[in-house]
């Protein structure tokens, strides 16, 4: 996988000399983000070498964008080597890539690569030319939410903009009819076993800033905050069962 900006050579050389049999290029939707990439040079080069191009539409310039591309496309190919170029397309990206690399759960590799040297003017030339080297990052493994608490939060994304607000047991709820394993694989007895399940899987969301438990009255009101529904866009693949392609 490879964020596609203004460069050449650091894309396609470590492709062709690592024998890729599939290549994503992950493209910003907007044209005139960057209207100097070279995809079609890149395009016929890699598939004149026998390699397989497959385009990923992604907003280059958001890190959770980037990172839910590389998360989804990379769980699609599990059991495969899967890389991934962080220096094709500027820090944001390289950012979003990188963290995707360290879910523990995303079996990928992030490589940097050296080029030999910079244009003088970016304007008209790819900002670099030549591959002097190629380095895999060092890893720091990352937990991401698990399936059942990504479920949970998409829940909560999808009642949001409604007049309902969440309750705990609106999600016990939820989580029996979707038949999430933390309830199916427990088989609470009553009511009172299913909420302490419930708190063992809400509390940690809770505690990493993904949601916010609030009193309402006598009711315990669970609402997603703006870090949990970037998770939800990071890591829905581990609930959607759509193939990637």
């Amino acid at each position: 996988m490879v964020p596609l900006g203004n460069e050449f050579d650091r894309i396609v050389e470590p492709v062709t000399r690592l024998r890729a049999d599939i290549v994503y290029l992950l493209e910003d939707p907007d044209p005139h983000v960057d209207e100097r990439t070279y995809h079609d040079e890149i395009e016929a080069e890699l598939t004149e070498a026998g390699i397989e191009v497959r385009e990923r539409s992604c907003d280059l310039a958001d890190v959770y964008d980037v990172l839910g591309a590389v998360t989804t496309i990379a769980a699609r190919h599990e059991g495969d080597s899967v890389r991934v170029n962080v220096s094709g397309a500027g820090t944001l990206a390289a950012v979003g890539a990188t963290i995707a690399c360290m879910d523990v759960s995303t079996d990928a590799t992030p490589y940097y690569v050296e080029p030999e040297g910079y244009a003088h003017d970016a304007a008209e030339t790819p900002i670099s030319h030549g591959m002097a080297g190629l380095s895999e990052l060092p890893s720091y493994p990352v937990d991401s939410p698990t399936p059942d608490q990504i479920s949970l939060m998409a829940f909560l994304l999808d009642q949001e903009g409604t007049t309902k607000r969440p309750k705990k047991r609106d999600l016990i709820e939820y989580a029996e009819d979707e038949e999430l394993s933390f309830i199916t694989e427990r088989a609470p007895a009553n009511d009172k076993a299913k909420f302490r399940l419930l708190d063992s899987v809400i509390s940690p969301l809770e505690e990493d800033g993904y949601v916010e438990v609030r009193s309402v009255g006598r009711r315990r009101v669970v609402e997603l905050t703006e870090q949990g529904r970037n998770a939800v866009r990071a890591f829905r693949h581990k609930i959607d069962a759509t193939p990637e392609t």
